[in-house]
Order: structure tokens, then C-alpha cells, then sequence
């Protein structure tokens, strides 16, 4: 397993389109998840130590996002043929078992994923109403575990300043977690 850092947030990049299957038998678009204040994109998958230590806790920010126009949406891109945990099967019984409020979607050309520049899970594309980047940083201080339960929710945080004022805030820690498993490597 490779560890890795997301990026600095790029302000005002836009999001990228897609059109992929969900875990309930449905296509889903960019702009059939957006919100009317926001869109949070996330990649995860079902077996990263990383992603398993918040799900809880992405379930949680999500719902309380709702409230405040952000949708989200959480994407699977590795390789299931490397990783078998994380195939649509898995995916379909994760969602009912975490209890998912938001599309959770299979990107199986890993298209999707190299649009955004997404380099690990959880990895969380924070856009504003215009689909603009403003946030591109960690969920919580969790890493493998997760952090204590009172510690500062930096995901969430930010993206009710988005849904607020349309921009993120200029400091933002990055994202830790696995690497997306790319086919052939």
C-alpha cells in the first residue's frame, strides 16, 4: 500500500463532466449531482484503511451538507480485477451497510479519476456553485484511525464557507490516504 498527499488545492479550476453507473442502478452526471450551493466529489473505495477509519464520518458530513446546498458524490476508481474488495458488488453492499446518502459510483476506465488528478482515497474535490475548486484537503486529523471524535471537521468547515461565500479557505491541509490502484501497474 502507497501512501500519499494530495496536492495544493488549483482555486477556479472547474469540474470535470462524467456519466457513470451507481451502486442503485443508475446513471449519474456532474450535473445531476451538483448542489445549488456546491458539489463535493470524493474518491474512495472499499478496502483503504484510510477511507474505512472515516466512513462514518463522510456519511455524517455529507448528510449535514445537504442542509446547506452542497450535494456530494463519492467515486471508485481502482483496478477491482488488482483489488477485489473493491468491486461493484462490494461497492453496492457498502453503501447499504454505511448507510450512503450520496451516488456512489464505479469509474471503471479510471477516466473520471485522471480528469481530476485524483491520486488517492479518500481524495475530496471541494467546488463551488459555479463547479469551481475551492477546497482540496483533508476530511479530519484521521489517518489510519480515526481522529478523536472532537477534533476540528476541516472538510466540512470549508465547504459550508463555500456554500456561504462561493470560495474556500486559502489554508487547507491535504488529504492522506492510499493510492488509486491503476490498471497495469
Amino acid at each position: 500500500m502507497v501512501s500519499l498527499q494530495t496536492p495544493v488545492c488549483e482555486f477556479g479550476l472547474p469540474a470535470v463532466d462524467f456519466s457513470l453507473p451507481g451502486v442503485d442502478g443508475d446513471f449519474w452526471t456532474l450535473d445531476r449531482c451538483r448542489g445549488e450551493r456546491g458539489l463535493l466529489v470524493m474518491f474512495i473505495c472499499n478496502h483503504c484503511p484510510y477511507v474505512k477509519a472515516v466512513l462514518d464520518r463522510i456519511v455524517r458530513d455529507t448528510a449535514e451538507l445537504t442542509a446547506h446546498g452542497i450535494k456530494s458524490v463519492a467515486i471508485m476508481s481502482n483496478d477491482p480485477s488488482e483489488y477485489p474488495e473493491d468491486s461493484f458488488d462490494n461497492m453496492v453492499r457498502v453503501a447499504a451497510t454505511a448507510g450512503f446518502t450520496f451516488p456512489y459510483l464505479f469509474d471503471e476506465s479510471q477516466s473520471v479519476a485522471q480528469g481530476y488528478g485524483a491520486i488517492c482515497t479518500p481524495d475530496f474535490f471541494g467546488y463551488n456553485a459555479d463547479l469551481q475548486l475551492q477546497y482540496r484537503g483533508r476530511l479530519d486529523a484521521s489517518r489510519k484511525e480515526a481522529a478523536p471524535a472532537d477534533s476540528r471537521r476541516d472538510l466540512f468547515e470549508a465547504m459550508i464557507q463555500v456554500a456561504e461565500t462561493g470560495a474556500g479557505p486559502l489554508e487547507q491541509i491535504p488529504s492522506m490516504g492510499c493510492s488509486i490502484k491503476w490498471r497495469g501497474q
